[in-house]
């Protein structure tokens, strides 16, 4: 796999546009979205991109599935 670099911008729509054109043409690509640290992502949004993430999907496997609402003990307030 390859890596290329390039600016864009996301408008309000969430739609990325590149600043100038890449030369690949009809090629499936992946995209790594880097932002400054100073854009504070709610936590929300990390919920929603994490639930939506394949990375997790083996979580869905029912093998997975070892834990019932009777192992460990209630949290008390």
């Amino acid at each position: 796999m390859h890596a290329i670099e390039a600016l864009a911008r996301i408008d309000q729509n969430g739609n990325i546009t590149l600043v100038k054109p890449i030369k690949l043409r009809n090629k499936q690509v992946r995209i790594i979205i880097l932002f400054p640290d100073d854009e504070d992502i709610t936590d929300g949004v990390w919920l929603e991109y994490a639930v939506k993430n394949p990375a997790f999907e083996f979580l869905s496997e029912p093998e997975e599935d070892i834990y019932s609402s009777n192992d460990g003990k209630p949290l008390s307030k």
